[in-house]
């Protein structure tokens, strides 16, 4: 089939290259000359591992192409794909200005009948918006679809080709079977629904794992307050197959260009609609205090940050990504930064993207170099590089070896043999031998490193 897909961002042209991969013709569709030039040299502009090598191949072969118009993009297109961004505006809803204005340049040079298909997440309602604003200046046949994507940064690619299941919503038979035959290549469970539920569904996950979340994060809590092991107890919650064990990693909450949106905006949607999603207020309010909470231990441990020198593992707002958005790293660094601390950064891959958009923050070229002299190293985002930094010497290269681990990476007692000051989520703290675990609020156990 023929496909387009406005927008080559991380859904975009994860759509698109791995559409192409499975045997359609696409063009993929941006604005932004500088992009698309690049991706026509074969310059992929996000991290995604393998999507570069889908790229490349679907290019070399002729399957994919590129270009800056709409009009030439959709000319031969039975199905075109709406991937642009929906950011949060500041009450907390979509904002839908990018969706919208594809939608009003596709309704003044389309010219034959084909599905406008909105792959970005957007409240309910939005495609029916969509399918009327063409239409003002379109007067042909064609029908709307919502098939939202449910891509991990970090597995777009892999979830792409092996999605656990195809959700496709559709006010008419025939765009329901264009949909059908695009991915009849897919061996998975395929849920066709009227649009509202498609575009509902999509909400409701995000804000069900967001949830988890948030639960376990505030078991952390309680965890620690009474000496039990939040590893232990989401391990043992997992097992139940009514529970399962994914989103029970206690850590410092979500980030990213989709949780936090797509939490606030259900919410926002439910109170639009004279219903107070209480549940998700709470998600909400937890997962920003849970990184403030950490913030706060960190300060108390080291006695403020007046001249410490910090290292912060990790900017990316999770692993195998290079997405800074909504990143705790950078709101920590900036914090510290204020606070009178002087902080070295390093991230294995996000590093080139912060130096663009935040070129005050001073950057390391390893986790190592980042740590060296440092009075404390605060790890947010856990690559598997860290969990592999050989502990001994780290420990000799700073300046007093404390580690706040906010993802849970290191293993408890392999920190106390290293002699580390060890703090990290839901688990019971490890003091240097000569220094009292509680004691941080004045700083004792610094003070007891550094005397030493």
């Amino acid at each position: 089939m023929n496909i387009a897909v406005v927008g080559t961002g991380y859904v975009g042209l994860v759509t698109g290259a791995c559409l192409a991969d499975r045997g359609h013709c696409v063009i993929c569709i941006d604005s932004n000359e500088k992009i698309i030039e690049g991706l026509i040299r074969g310059t992929v502009p996000i991290h995604e591992p393998g999507l570069e090598d889908v790229v490349l191949r679907t290019t070399a072969s002729g399957a994919l192409t590129f270009c800056i118009s709409i009009r030439e993009g959709i000319s031969d297109a039975e199905v075109i794909f709406l991937c642009v961004g929906t950011p949060p505006k500041n009450d907390g809803s979509a904002d839908l200005s990018h969706v919208f204005g594809a939608a009003e340049e596709i309704g003044r040079v389309l010219d034959h009948d084909a599905v406008v298909v909105s792959k970005s997440t957007v409240p309910v309602g939005t495609s029916h918006r969509i399918k009327s604003i063409i239409a003002k200046t379109y007067k042909g046949a064609f029908d709307v679809a919502s098939n939202p994507e449910f891509l991990r940064e970090g597995n777009a690619v892999s979830d792409f080709f092996r999605p656990d299941r195809l959700v496709i919503g559709t006010d008419g038979k025939r765009a329901q079977e264009t949909m059908a035959l695009l991915y009849e290549v897919f061996d998975c469970e395929k849920v066709f629904t009227d649009i509202e539920s498609a575009e509902m569904i999509k909400y409701a996950s995000n804000a069900f794992l967001a949830t988890k979340i948030s639960f376990i994060n505030e078991m952390a809590q309680v965890c620690e307050a009474v000496g039990a092991d939040v590893e232990d107890v989401a391990r043992g919650m997992g097992l139940d197959s009514r529970i399962g064990p994914k989103f029970l990693r206690a850590g410092l909450g979500y980030g990213g260009s989709c949780f936090p949106k797509d939490v606030r905006a259900l919410y926002q949607t439910a109170g639009l609609n004279g219903y107070q999603f209480q549940l998700l207020r709470s998600v909400i309010e937890v997962n920003n205090t849970i990184r403030w909470t950490f913030y706060q231990k960190i300060k108390s441990v080291l006695g403020g940050f007046q001249g410490k020198r910090i290292a912060v593992w990790g900017m990316a707002f999770k692993p195998d990504t290079d997405d800074i958005r909504e990143s705790i790293a950078l709101e920590y660094i900036e914090r510290m930064q204020d606070e009178g601390a002087q902080v070295v950064a390093y991230d294995p891959v996000a590093g080139a993207r912060v130096a663009k958009a935040r070129p005050k923050i001073m950057l390391a070229h390893s986790a190592l170099e980042a740590a060296k002299d440092a009075d404390a190293v605060v790890l947010v985002t856990e690559w598997d590089e860290f969990e592999r930094v050989d502990l001994k010497a780290l420990s000799k290269m700073m300046h007093t070896p404390v580690l706040f681990d906010g993802r849970n990476v290191f293993d408890v007692e392999s920190m106390r043999a290293a002699g580390f000051v060890y703090h990290s989520i839901g688990r019971v703290p490890v003091a240097s031998s000569s220094a009292s675990i509680l004691a941080p609020l004045v700083g004792i156990e610094i003070a007891s490193l550094r005397s030493q």
